[in-house]
Formats: C-alpha cells, structure tokens, sequence
C-alpha cells in the first residue's frame, strides 16, 4: 500500500482500541463516540480486508490478524511522536538566518542583532546579501529584509521609519547630488553614481555632495554626528520590509525575531 493511501486515522483508532479492548474507552481517549470507533474499525478491515476484533463472552478481543501488526503500528506511532518533536525543536532554535541588502546590514541590522546577541548570547545569527526577494527554500532562510511598497506576496511587516532623508557631512559640502538606484537624481544625472544607499551615506559622510537616502540606513549616521540632515525628513511609499513565507513567518523564533528589530 502507497504511503499516501495509508490509512492513518483507522490505524490511530486500532491503536487504542486494542490498547484498551473496548470501543467505549478507546472512544473517550479519542474523544469521539463508540459508535465512531466501531465505524473506523469496520472501515479499516474492508481495506485491510482482514476481521481485526471479536466479541467473546469475556468482552472484545484482537484476532491474530490484528495482533499481528500491532507491535509494528506501535513503533511506527513512536517514530512519528519523535519526526513531531523534532520539527517543533526548529522552532525553538536560537539559529536564524537572514537575507538583506548589504546596506542595511551593514548600517541598521548588525547593530540591532549585536543588542538581540547581548541579550541573548545563545543566539546565533547566519546573514545573506540579497536585493531582490530571495529563495527561501534554497538558502534555507528563516526572514528578508526587503526594499518596497511591501511585502509582495510573502507575509510581512514594516519597519518603522521618517521615509527618506538629505543628509551631508558637517560644514560646506558641494552641493552636488549623489544617486543610487533607489534614489537617482531629479535630472538623472548625479555627478556621482554608487550602488546602494549605504554608500550614498559613505560618500556624503566623505563630503562628495549630498546623498537622499532611508532615514533608516542613516540612522546610526546620523546618531553619531558623521552626517547631518538637510531639511525635513519626507515621507515614501516605499520602505523597508521584515517579510518570509507563511510557514516561516509563523515560527515562534521568527515571530520573535520580528517583534524584536520592529519595535
């Protein structure tokens, strides 16, 4: 018989009448009727195509063809009580591992995960570059940080942010625009170019010119003086994202990962 076609719940209904040999406290276990019981049992023995009890004057017992498996089926139930505890164990796990750009690993997420490890020192953190959402599966992956409007078709909440900001070093800067692709210049042609937000930082930081940026990549920037901000933050429709597949997301480690770098 195909392991797809096994049918469990009779078995389970087996189990415990035999451990008992009675319908009625084999149905209190289960929490299901006697009569449930007796029709799990006739059900299960047209596809077994076997009589597994029998009605004596001393009450029910097994058949030798219902004995004959039982040592079997209770192995079997065991081996999946211990498959059970070892998946609820992964979400226990002080292991995580997270995609993000490099940006804001570098300026936003180490620094966090550094407070969550000195809180918690057994926890261990494994990080992965990614711009784009990333496979889960692939990278065996328990949260993304992503860039956008939101979370696309995984589950996900924002992290709060002031939207963008301009931000330059202290003092006279040129007042010359640094672009990036998330932010290019009004004209489109920024005297400078670089790759992501947090080397727009950098380059502000290093008095190229101004760089509009996430108020959340700057923050730390900002916090220490290395830049300063120009004019009022504004807001955007875009922002960064804690985003995973639906089985991901409802892990107890992630939740709990989640509520951490969102608050």
């Amino acid at each position: 018989m195909k392991r797809t076609h096994l049918p469990l719940n009779g078995l389970r209904v087996l189990d415990a009448a035999a451990r008992h040999l009675s319908f009625t406290r084999a149905a209190d276990e289960l929490a299901v009727t006697p009569a449930a019981v007796g029709q799990q049992i006739r059900a299960l023995e047209d596809t077994l195509g076997a009589v597994l009890f029998r009605r004596t004057t001393k009450g029910l017992e097994l058949t030798p063809e219902g004995e004959a498996g039982l040592g079997a089926l209770r192995e079997g139930f065991l081996q999946f009580e211990e498959a059970v505890r070892a998946i609820q164990a992964g979400q226990t796990s002080k292991h995580l591992t997270i995609a993000a750009p490099r940006d804001v690993q570098a300026k936003w997420l180490m620094p966090r995960l550094n407070e969550l490890a000195a809180a918690d020192p057994d926890l261990r953190f494994a990080l992965v570059a990614a711009d784009v959402p990333p496979d889960f599966t692939e990278a065996n992956l328990d949260l993304a940080i992503l860039w956008g409007e939101g979370p696309g078709e995984l589950e996900g909440e924002a992290i709060e942010s002031d939207g963008m900001v301009t931000v330059a070093a202290p003092g006279e800067v040129p007042d010359l625009a640094i672009g990036w692709p998330g932010c290019i210049a009004e004209d489109g042609r920024a005297p400078l170019q670089v790759a992501d937000a947090g080397l727009a930082l950098d380059a502000a930081a290093a008095r190229l010119g101004r760089a509009t940026v996430p108020e959340l990549v700057a923050r730390g920037d900002i916090a220490s003086g290395r830049v300063i901000v120009i004019g009022e933050p504004r807001a955007s429709r875009r922002g960064y994202w804690l985003a995973a597949p639906t089985p991901q997301w409802r892990q107890k480690k992630v939740k709990a990962l989640v509520e951490a770098l969102a608050s």
